[in-house]
């Protein structure tokens, strides 16, 4: 995983409209990337909708949120739809950046054992350096933590 200190990995992932987004592309404001197993799950539904209710402390602060999971643009479209999630989605359908940051990783379920992703979240500076990573992230409380975060930068 992407330690705290280190530089982000740049990237170019499309976006949940078909857009390419680059990371490098938002160097100057504070970045929340939060990667999530997939849409519209019911934890990480409530995640995205946490981050949607507290959009405008997050604008206010000069944050960008970006949310990324293994699912396509058009599931994030969906999903954004939905749920009116005013930030952007990102689709890393190969899950190359999902390996890149580290989330990618075993799992079990019921026994059974398959790859997916950590939710993690990772809160990069102005500087493009990962200032804070919240691992194995419980969904409660976790958008207002990253905030204060935020704010102690």
């Amino acid at each position: 995983m992407i330690a705290e200190g280190a530089s982000a990995p740049d990237f170019h992932l499309t976006n949940q409209d078909g857009a390419t987004v680059t990371l490098s592309s938002f160097r100057g404001k504070p970045v929340v990337l939060y990667f999530y197993p997939k849409d519209d799950t019911s934890g990480c539904t409530k995640q995205a909708c946490a981050f949607r209710d507290a959009q405008a402390d997050y604008e206010k602060a000069g944050a960008i949120v970006l949310g990324v999971s293994p699912d396509g643009a058009a599931s994030h479209r969906k999903f954004a739809d939905k749920h009116k999630l005013p930030f952007t989605l990102l689709a890393d359908p190969e899950t190359k950046i999902c390996q890149e940051f580290g989330v990618w990783k075993e799992k079990s379920m019921y026994g059974k054992k398959y790859m997916g992703v950590e939710r993690t979240t990772f809160l990069i500076d102005k500087k493009g350096k990962v200032a804070k990573v919240f691992a194995k992230v419980k969904v409660d409380g976790h958008a207002d933590a990253v905030l204060e975060a935020i704010k102690a930068l």
